[in-house]
C-alpha cells in the first residue's frame, strides 16, 4: 500500500509539472489598509484557490488569462476582480467593511462558488455558527438545518436522514448502506455512529439535499453532509476555549497550526467532552446518559511546487458513556390474551416500574448500559493543478470498533439480560476526480470511486434471557413454562461477517449554452457485492430431553444460519436547467435518478410455524426519483430568500420493521413496494443593519407509503389474526409535516474589553417540528408530539485574544421524546429517547 501511495504522489507531481501556469501574487486589505487575514481568493469556475497570510498577502496559480478573481471575507462584502495579463506588480485589493449576506463560499459541486450561485438546495452551517451555538455534533446541527433529521438510541443505531428519507428508522440493521452521505474533507465515513461524534475544528458543514451521485464518490439517494475541516497554516496561530455547564458539564478545545518547514505545514486540534448524566438509576443509584468523549486531529501540509498540495491526515475519537439508557414512556394494550398484557405480566412477577412519568428521568434497569464507540482512520489528500482545472486523489483507511451493553426489555426485571452486539468494522477508499473548465462554456466534473468493507462480530453478538423471560414470552397455559431455569441464561451467539465491494464512475457537466441558462447534465455507474455468512447458535438454558420443553425454549430463541453472495450493477444520473437571468435570481429545475445497493439481513430472521424464512436474507435494491425545482434570491443587497418544491418516489424501499419474535429483537429488513416523499421548503435570512442580522428556514414535508401491502402490524396490533398489515397510504415514521428554525444576532460596533477590540453581543435561535410517527408501521401510540426549543447566548467576541460568552440551551426547559421504540418482544411497553433537560454554561476562548 505505502508504494502504490508514494507511485500515485510521483505521478501526480510529475503531471502537474509538465504544464506551465503563472503565478499571481497581490494583497486584500480593508478601508484602512490593514490586511484581511485568511480572505478566501478563488478563480471563478474553478475550484483554484488561495487563502491570505497574515498580512493579507496570497499568491494563485492559473493556467492561462483572462480570468476572474472573487475574493471573499466573512464580515466583507464579496469582490470580483478581472485579471487581463500577469504582472510582476502585486495586485492591491481592498474589500469594504460589513459584507450583508456573509456570501459563505463552498465546494458542493468541487469548485469554489457561493451558495447562492449553486443550483442546489443547500444548507450552510459556518464553524463558528457551529462553536458558539453548542452544535457540536450532527444532532445538534438538525436544530439549524430542519430539513435534517437525526435519530440515535445509541451510536449503532444512528439513522441520518434528509427530507425523513435516506436510511432506516429504528434500530440499525449492518446490512444496507446509507442514503445520506457524510464526507469529512472529501473522506467518506461509512458507519452511522461516525454522526455521534463531537466535531473537531469545523471549518464549516454544508447540508446538500436531495441525490448527489453525479458529484459525490459513493451515492448518496438522498443528500449529503459536506464537512470542511480547518487546514494548516504556514502563519503560526492557535486557540484554546473551555466551557462550564450545568451537569458537571465541561468540554475543552484547542488548535495549534504553524509552519515546519519551508513546503510543510501542521495542524494539531483535540476536544474533549464530559458531562453528568440526565437519567437516574434508583437501583445503582447513579446518574447515567452521560457524555465521555475524546477526539483528535493531526494534519501535515506539503506543496512541493505551486500545483500541487499533498496533505496527510490522521484522526482518532473515543466514546465511554455509561449512557443511551431509554425510559419507560407508556404501555399499549395489545390484542393478545390477558394475562399476556404487559400489567399482567408484571403483576404477576411482583413489581413495579418505578415511574410511570417519563419525564421524571427514572430506571431501574439491571444491565449496565455501555456504548463503547471508536472511531479513526487516515488519509491521504493529493491536489494538482492540471490546465484549467484540479485533480485529485483522495486515498484513505477507516476503522470503527463496537462495544455496547444494553437492557432492552427496560426494566428492572430479569427478562434480557444481555444484549451486546460488539463489532468491528474496517474501510478503504479510493476517490479520483479531476474538476475544471473543458472549454469557455463548459465545465464539470469526471471521478471514479471503490470502496471496500469488511465488518465483523468481535468475536459474536449475544442475546441472553434471564429468569422472568418465561413469563414475557408465555404464549399458552402450560404449567412447563414455570419450569425453574427453563429461559435463565438462554440465549444465542451470531457469528457474522459482511464483506462489501463497491465501485462507480461518475461525472457532471455545467454547460452554459446562454450567459443566463446552463444546462448540467450528470451520469454514474455504480456496481455493488456483498458477502455475508451468518451463523446464529442458541446456548444455555436448562438442558433437557422433554420435547415440549425444547418446544417452548425454540419459541424464543432458534438456530439460523445461511450464506449470501449478492451484486447489482445500476446506471443513474440527473439533468438540471438553470436559468439566471442576472445575480440576484438563479432559478433551477431538476430530475434525477439514483439508486441504493441490495441488502442483506444482518439482524436475524423471522420465522413462520418454526421456519426460518430465508428468502427475506436478501433485500431489493432501492430506485430513486426525484424532481426538484428552485428559485435562490436576493431581493436586496442585504437579504436572500430561497423556495424549493422537491419529490421523491421510491420503488423497493429499504425499511427496518419491527416483529414479535424476540429471537428478531433488532427487527429486520424488508422492502416497502413505493414509497412517496415531497414537499416545499423556505428560507431566508437578512442582515437589518450592521448589528442586526436574523435567518430562518420552513420546510412542509409529507411522507405515505404508496404500497406496502404486507407490513408487519403496529405494536397494539400484536396477537392479531394476521401478523402482517395492508399500510399503503400511512406516514412514514420521522418526518414532521412541519419543521422550522429562526434565529438572530444583534450586536455591537467595536468595543474593548480588557484592553481587547471585538464586538459585544446577543443572540438566539429556536427549532421546532410537528408531530411525527415514530414507528416503521403506522402506530395510535407511538407518535410523538411536535415541540420547540429555544437557545440563546450573550457575550464579547474578540477580533484575536480572550472572547467570552454565556450559553443556554434549551432555555424553557421543555420535556420532549427524539423517539419511541418498543420493547424486544412486544409485550406492551414502550420506551423513549429523551430529549436533553434545559443546559446552560459559560465559554472562555483565547485565539492567537
Amino acid at each position: 500500500m505505502k508504494k502504490s501511495l508514494l507511485v500515485t504522489i510521483l505521478i501526480f507531481i510529475g503531471i502537474a509539472n509538465v504544464f506551465a501556469q503563472e503565478t499571481i501574487s497581490g494583497f486584500v486589505k480593508n478601508s484602512k489598509g490593514g490586511g484581511v487575514v485568511g480572505a478566501n481568493v478563488t478563480i471563478k469556475g474553478t475550484n483554484t484557490h488561495a487563502a491570505a497570510d497574515s498580512t493579507g498577502a496570497f499568491k494563485i496559480t492559473a493556467s492561462k488569462v483572462p480570468f476572474t478573481l472573487r475574493i471573499s471575507s466573512v464580515g466583507y462584502r464579496s469582490l470580483e476582480v478581472q485579471v487581463a495579463e500577469v504582472s510582476a506588480t502585486p495586485l492591491e485589493i481592498t474589500l469594504v467593511d460589513d459584507n450583508i449576506l456573509n456570501e459563505v463560499v463552498v465546494t458542493a459541486r468541487r469548485r469554489s462558488e457561493t451558495a447562492q450561485e449553486v443550483p442546489i438546495p443547500i444548507s450552510v452551517v459556518g464553524g463558528a455558527v457551529v462553536e458558539e451555538t453548542g452544535a457540536f455534533n450532527v444532532n445538534r446541527v438538525k436544530e439549524l438545518v430542519p430539513t435534517v433529521q437525526l435519530y440515535s438510541s445509541n451510536p449503532r443505531n444512528t439513522t441520518l436522514n434528509i427530507r425523513g428519507v435516506g436510511s432506516t428508522f429504528g434500530l440499525t440493521n449492518d446490512g444496507i448502506d446509507p442514503g445520506v452521505g457524510f464526507y469529512v474533507d472529501g473522506v467518506y465515513f461509512a458507519r452511522p455512529a461516525a454522526t455521534t461524534l463531537d466535531f473537531i475544528d469545523i471549518e464549516r458543514i454544508e447540508v446538500l439535499r436531495g441525490p448527489q451521485g453525479t458529484l459525490f464518490g459513493k451515492n448518496t439517494t438522498a443528500g449529503a453532509f459536506n464537512i470542511t475541516t480547518r487546514k494548516p497554516s504556514f502563519t503560526p496561530g492557535a486557540s484554546f476555549e473551555v466551557s462550564y455547564g450545568n451537569y458537571g458539564y465541561i468540554q475543552a478545545k484547542s488548535a495549534v497550526t504553524g509552519p515546519l518547514g519551508k513546503k510543510f505545514a501542521g495542524r494539531l486540534s483535540f476536544s474533549g467532552t464530559q458531562r453528568d448524566g440526565t437519567i437516574y438509576n434508583v437501583v445503582s443509584e447513579k446518574h447515567i446518559n452521560d457524555l465521555n468523549n475524546l477526539g483528535f486531529r493531526a494534519q501535515l501540509l506539503y506543496i512541493p511546487s505551486s500545483t500541487v498540495q499533498i496533505t496527510l491526515t490522521g484522526d482518532a475519537s473515543r466514546q465511554r458513556p455509561e449512557g443511551y439508557a431509554q425510559v419507560v414512556a407508556g404501555v399499549v394494550q395489545t390484542q393478545r390474551a390477558a394475562y399476556r398484557q404487559f400489567d399482567q405480566i408484571i403483576a404477576d412477577l411482583n413489581y413495579q416500574l418505578p415511574s410511570r412519568n417519563p419525564f421524571d428521568r427514572k430506571i431501574d434497569h439491571n444491565t449496565t448500559w455501555r456504548s463503547g464507540n471508536d472511531l479513526g482512520g487516515v488519509a491521504l489528500n493529493v491536489e494538482a493543478s492540471i490546465g484549467s482545472g484540479t485533480l485529485t486523489s483522495t486515498t484513505a483507511w477507516r476503522y470503527w470498533n463496537w462495544d455496547p451493553s444494553n437492557d432492552r426489555d427496560f426494566t428492572g426485571l430479569p427478562v434480557l439480560t444481555l444484549s451486546q452486539a460488539t463489532s468491528k468494522h474496517q474501510q478503504w477508499t479510493q476517490e479520483v476526480r479531476y474538476a475544471g473548465n473543458v472549454t469557455s462554456n463548459l465545465s464539470g466534473v469526471i471521478g471514479a470511486f471503490v470502496i471496500g468493507q469488511d465488518l465483523k462480530t468481535d468475536p459474536y453478538h449475544i442475546e441472553e434471557s434471564g429468569a422472568a423471560q418465561w413469563r414475557f414470552s408465555q404464549s399458552t397455559t402450560s404449567e412447563k413454562w414455570k419450569t425453574p431455569g427453563l429461559f435463565d441464561g438462554y440465549g444465542i451467539k451470531t457469528y457474522s461477517r459482511l464483506k462489501t465491494f463497491g465501485a462507480a464512475v461518475f461525472g457532471q457537466l455545467d454547460w452554459a449554452i446562454t450567459p443566463t441558462i446552463h444546462v448540467l447534465p450528470g451520469l454514474r455507474y455504480n456496481y455493488d457485492q456483498k458477502e455475508v455468512d451468518f451463523n446464529r447458535q442458541t446456548y444455555g438454558g436448562l438442558q433437557t430431553d422433554d420435547p415440549d420443553l425444547i418446544a417452548l425454549k425454540r419459541l424464543v430463541y432458534t438456530d439460523q444460519a445461511f450464506k449470501a453472495d449478492v451484486d447489482e450493477s445500476n446506471l443513474s444520473g440527473q439533468l438540471t436547467v438553470a436559468y439566471r437571468p442576472n445575480k440576484g435570481i438563479n432559478a433551477f429545475v431538476t430530475y434525477s435518478t439514483s439508486y441504493k445497493p441490495v441488502g442483506v439481513n444482518l439482524g436475524g430472521l423471522p420465522t413462520d410455524k418454526g421456519e426460518v424464512l430465508t428468502d427475506l436474507a436478501r433485500i431489493k435494491p432501492e430506485y430513486v426519483n426525484h424532481v426538484e425545482i428552485g428559485i435562490k434570491t436576493a431581493p436586496t443587497s442585504k437579504s436572500s430568500l430561497n423556495l424549493v418544491f422537491h419529490n421523491t418516489d421510491i420503488r423497493d424501499y429499504q425499511t427496518q420493521v419491527q416483529t414479535a419474535e424476540v429471537g428478531v429483537n433488532r427487527g429486520y429488513l424488508a422492502n416497502a413496494d413505493k414509497v412517496r416523499v415531497y414537499g416545499i421548503e423556505l428560507d431566508g435570512n437578512i442582515r437589518v443593519s450592521s448589528y442586526f442580522s436574523l435567518y430562518g428556514a420552513a420546510a412542509y414535508t409529507i411522507g405515505k407509503y404508496i404500497s406496502f401491502p404486507n407490513a408487519p402490524v403496529p405494536l397494539e396490533e400484536t396477537g392479531a389474526s394476521s401478523s402482517f398489515k395492508d399500510i399503503s397510504g400511512g406516514e412514514l415514521p420521522g418526518i414532521s409535516k412541519w419543521a422550522g428554525s429562526v434565529g438572530g444576532e444583534l450586536s455591537t460596533g467595536s468595543k474593548r474589553l480588557l484592553n481587547q477590540a471585538g464586538k459585544f453581543f446577543i443572540a438566539a435561535d429556536g427549532y421546532f417540528r410537528s408531530s411525527f410517527s415514530s414507528s416503521p408501521s403506522p402506530s395510535r401510540y407511538l407518535n410523538i408530539d411536535g415541540y420547540s426549543l429555544l437557545n440563546a447566548r450573550a457575550g464579547f467576541r474578540a477580533t484575536d485574544g480572550l472572547s467570552v460568552f454565556i450559553w443556554s440551551r434549551n432555555l424553557l426547559n421543555k420535556n420532549y421524546f427524539e423517539q419511541l421504540l418498543p420493547a424486544a418482544g412486544n409485550a406492551g411497553h414502550y420506551a423513549a429517547v429523551l430529549g436533553d433537560p434545559a443546559t446552560y454554561g459559560i465559554t472562555l476562548r483565547y485565539s492567537l
